[in-house]
Order: structure tokens, then C-alpha cells, then sequence
């Protein structure tokens, strides 16, 4: 992104309830650290439903069309939308991708970096009394936007002993491919184990992981219980956690909210390349006793089907274990801080498209959620921002990796990546109709954002996605 965001004034004229549609593009100085430059919005969506975005992978690879679900409520909480649709960034055009059927619900729509086809979740079909929606009864499915209407299933479950390697036992959520297109990623909770309430000696419990699914190993499974199904990637899990960690020690009790590192992996401090990597937070017990989160990183070999310290399918009381070769480590130990782990709005983790550093947010000592980041390589962390107000949403990175998006103070700002300046992109909105902590995505060539605010009229007031263009 080799330009610059100060260019002449224009009039900001507001759209009741909605986005903006001119902009003011003169740069005033804040504080030390914030500007303002504000720049065009669009609202890109007028239907009178609501539609959510996911916190990543929400632009086609051209950049023309944006993917959103329909959801009723504001933060998607609720579970009860029925299609997946793709919306032109500049006509407004709306495509169905997908409509559920058989009282089934989908939603978190991700598209792949490279080909016009989107990944979801969907929920079961013919729900039953022992089967309803929930995170250990969804799946991963993908659409081509050629074939709308027509799914395929990412993830393979089987939920009979002895389990088959490279299937599911449980639910996948959230997922996204990594930047070549090829792997994809997923939190995991398993069924099998659900049945234990609490641990024992002899069995795991239902725990929070990171899963990866990768191509071009089918899975069949048998059919030995109704909700069994093929897969078309082989699936495992990468992290491995513990129903009871030991205070101060590096076990975790929940691996969530990942994010694949680099476009190429990154760097070791040896100077090698780990090509495939995935960041995530986990929750360590403090040497207090109490739980925090931390960031953590799984380095993971080529070969995934290769079965490690256990069974890659797992067994009735244990919980699938990792493929050989993948290598679990803690990142920060922030216990210490008066404002430990990870903090501020829920965020995926987002690396730089280097690799080289990771972006969260974790609270200053004035208790203030600032963005900062961490090394993949050796774990040194740096507060980026020294903001007045805390970061607000989920974000992402510019593909350039200059900038990251995010919303703070009721507007959408970008953050120097180099500097830690701020610029704020849209004037301060009321809060009934600020941007929405969710989703804040740049497009793939960085000249545009996405994101959701609410909007309408006599009462009737949705989920709107607007995009800020940025040139």
C-alpha cells in the first residue's frame, strides 16, 4: 500500500443510521500517537435481515465480492442462520451460495485465497432431542460460488470405536485457510469425550483445540452411527491440552482463536524456515492459581498423517493426539503484569504476513486493551500502540503488512505497524450504530475494509456490512 492518506478535504455528510457516503480526507492532529484522515464508506448491504461477518477471510481473492451469513442477532450469538450469501462490493449485488435445509443452520463464512469457493460451518440436519446444534455437532462444508447450493463436506466424522485417522469425532468451527490455500484450520470440541463430566485418571474430557484439515486425502468413514460422514481432507488435531494444568507450568486446559503465521511460515532464531505454523492463545494456571491466557505457537510437519505419542483418531477416553513432528510452545509469560494473559475485546490471533510477529491485544498498566506483539521466533513481546482508548474489535493485517485494521474509540482506525500511530478512518460514531467488534478485514490488496454497523429505521434496525475504501 505505497500511498499516502493525506489528501485534500472533501465534506463529511452523514447518512442517518447508516454509513457514510462522502468523506473528509483532512489530517488532524490528536494526541501524539492518533490522527484522523477519514476516508469513503459505502454501505454495501440493504436487506432487511442481519448479516455477519467473519473476523478474517471474508473478501473474494479479486476483492470484488465480500461473504457474509445471516444470523438475526447483532454478534451472531445465536445460531439460526439459513443461508450463506456473497454481496458485489460495488453494485451491491447479493448471491445465495447456500440455503440450509432440513432445519439445519450454517454460518462463519471464509473464502479461500485463490479460488472462488467458500468454507462454512453447518449445523446438523434433522436435529434430534440428542442431537442439536452445538460445538461438538457441527461441521466444516465448502461451496464453489460456480455451484451455489451445492456442498461438500471439509471435515469427515466417525463416531464409532475403533475411530478411522483423519476424521473428526466431534465439531469443527470457524475456518480458514492458511495463505496458499492448501490447509485449514479449525477449533475443535469432541462428542466422544463430552459423555465425562469431569476428569479421571482414566479419561479425558471435552476440551477446546485447534484442528487442521489438509487436502487431498480423502476420508471415508463407516456408517455404523446415523451422523458419521465422509470428509474430502484428512483432518487431525495440532494442540494438545489437559483437563487439570499445574500452576506456573506450560500445560493448558483450551487451545482457541488461532491464526496461521506468514504467508511462508517464518524464520527460527537459526535462521531455518518453519513453512507451517499456527499462533494461538491457551489458558495456563498462573503460580497464583488463577487462569489467564497466553499465547502459544504449534510448529507443524508436512506430513500430518503420521500418528505421534498417540492415536491421531484418539480412542473412547482419550482424546486424539497430534501427528509426529508437531511441536507445542508457550510464547509469553505475562503472569507478572499487572494486567496478565491476554486481554481486551475476543480476537484471533493475526501474524504478519512475514510471519516474523504475531498481534494481540493485552492492557497496559492503565488497564487499556493496546495492540502488541510478539515474536515467533523467540517470544519478545512489544506493546505497539499507546492509545487513549482501547482496541474494540477483532483485526487484521494489510497484506503489505504496514497497517493493521481495527476499531476503537466508535471508528475504524488503521495502526503503523512500524510506528504504532493511529489514524482514525470514520468520524466517531453514537453507539447504537458504531462499528461492530466482530469483523474488521482488509481486502486483499489493501485498498478497502469491511466491517458491520447497525442501521435502519423505525425500529427496524440489522446488521449492515459497510466497506471503507481507502484510495
Amino acid at each position: 500500500m505505497n500511498r499516502t492518506f493525506a489528501i485534500a478535504p472533501l465534506a463529511l455528510m452523514l447518512v442517518a443510521g447508516g454509513c457514510q457516503t462522502e468523506h473528509s480526507t483532512s489530517m488532524l492532529p490528536v494526541g501524539d500517537n492518533v490522527k484522523e484522515s477519514f476516508r469513503r464508506e459505502q454501505q454495501v448491504t440493504r436487506a432487511a435481515h442481519g448479516h455477519i461477518l467473519t473476523n478474517t477471510g471474508v473478501w473474494s481473492p479479486d476483492g470484488e465480492w465480500i461473504v457474509y451469513d445471516v444470523r438475526s442477532d447483532a454478534s451472531g450469538d445465536i445460531f439460526d442462520g439459513q443461508r450463506i450469501e456473497m454481496v458485489h462490493v460495488r453494485t451491491g449485488e447479493v448471491r445465495v451460495l447456500y440455503t440450509a435445509t432440513n432445519d439445519a443452520h450454517c454460518g462463519v463464512a471464509t473464502f479461500h485465497p485463490r479460488e472462488q469457493k467458500v468454507a462454512f460451518i453447518l449445523g446438523p440436519e434433522h436435529p434430534s432431542p440428542d442431537w442439536t446444534y452445538g460445538p461438538t455437532h457441527r461441521q466444516g462444508v465448502i461451496v464453489d460460488c460456480s455451484k451455489p447450493g451445492l456442498v461438500r463436506n471439509l471435515d469427515a466424522r466417525d463416531l464409532g470405536a475403533p475411530f478411522t485417522p483423519g476424521a473428526l469425532r466431534g465439531g469443527s468451527h470457524v475456518h480458514v485457510w492458511d495463505a496458499a490455500g492448501d490447509w485449514v484450520s479449525f477449533t475443535y470440541e469432541d462428542h466422544v469425550l463430552a459423555q465425562f463430566k469431569s476428569p479421571g485418571p482414566d479419561h479425558d474430557i471435552n476440551q477446546r483445540n485447534i484442528g487442521i484439515s489438509v487436502p487431498g486425502k480423502p476420508v471415508g468413514v463407516s456408517r455404523d452411527h446415523p451422523r458419521n460422514h465422509d470428509g474430502e481432507y484428512f483432518t487431525v488435531l495440532a494442540t494438545k491440552t489437559v483437563s487439570q494444568p499445574k500452576p506456573g507450568s506450560d500445560e493448558i486446559s483450551k487451545a482457541f482463536e488461532e491464526g496461521w503465521v506468514g504467508t511462508n511460515g517464518y524464520l527460527r532464531t537459526d535462521g531455518t524456515r518453519q513453512r507451517r505454523a499456527i499462533a494461538f492463545q491457551g489458558h495456563v494456571i498462573a503460580p497464583k492459581g488463577e487462569t489467564i491466557a497466553e499465547m502459544f505457537i504449534a510448529d507443524l510437519p508436512e506430513d500430518l498423517t503420521v500418528a505421534g505419542a498417540g492415536p491421531l483418531a484418539g480412542t473412547s477416553q482419550r482424546m486424539p493426539s497430534p501427528p509426529r513432528g508437531a511441536m507445542q510452545r508457550r510464547l509469553t509469560f505475562t503472569a507478572d503484569r499487572k494486567f496478565p494473559g491476554v486481554q481486551g475485546p475476543r480476537h484471533w490471533l493475526r501474524a504478519s504476513p512475514d510471519g516474523s510477529r504475531i498481534a494481540f491485544t493485552m492492557r497496559d498498566d492503565a488497564g487499556i486493551a493496546q495492540l502488541w506483539t510478539v515474536s515467533s521466533a523467540n517470544g519478545q513481546l512489544t506493546q505497539l500502540t499507546h492509545n487513549p482508548w482501547s482496541i474494540a474489535s477483532t483485526f487484521t493485517w494489510s497484506a503489505d503488512g504496514r497497517f493493521i485494521a481495527h476499531v476503537m474509540d466508535n471508528s475504524v482506525f488503521i495502526t503503523d505497524t512500524s510506528s504504532g500511530a493511529s489514524t482514525r478512518l470514520t468520524p466517531r460514531s453514537p453507539d447504537e450504530s458504531a462499528p461492530r467488534p466482530e469483523a474488521c478485514v482488509f481486502s486483499p490488496d489493501g485498498r478497502a475494509i469491511a466491517f458491520v454497523r447497525r442501521s435502519g429505521e423505525g425500529g427496524l434496525v440489522f446488521n449492515q456490512i459497510c466497506a471503507l475504501f481507502l484510495d
